[in-house]
């Protein structure tokens, strides 16, 4: 009777180490866990980083900025032609 009775506490404290067991996650979850954060941190950085640029873009300061250097580039190219032509 004892070694019934041992038995059957043995498998209760096996069956509710194994539920313990699975609720804690393993180093594999870990990692899919992290992997996935820094998939997402990285889509919300490129996104951020994309809204900025167009709105410096769009900007009034990007538009002069931008067209100066055109002028320059334009005024140099001339300048280019002229003295190697």
């Amino acid at each position: 009777m004892k070694l019934y009775l041992a038995a059957a506490v043995l498998m209760l404290v096996l069956a509710v180490h194994t539920a313990e067991a699975q609720e804690e996650p393993t180093l594999e979850q870990h990692f899919t866990k992290f992997g996935t954060q820094m998939k997402e941190i990285a889509e919300d950085l490129a996104d951020k980083t994309k809204t900025a640029f167009q709105n410096i873009e769009q900007s009034e300061l990007g538009t002069k900025t931008r067209n100066w250097f055109n002028d320059q580039y334009e005024k140099l190219k001339q300048k280019m032609t002229e003295t190697f032509n």
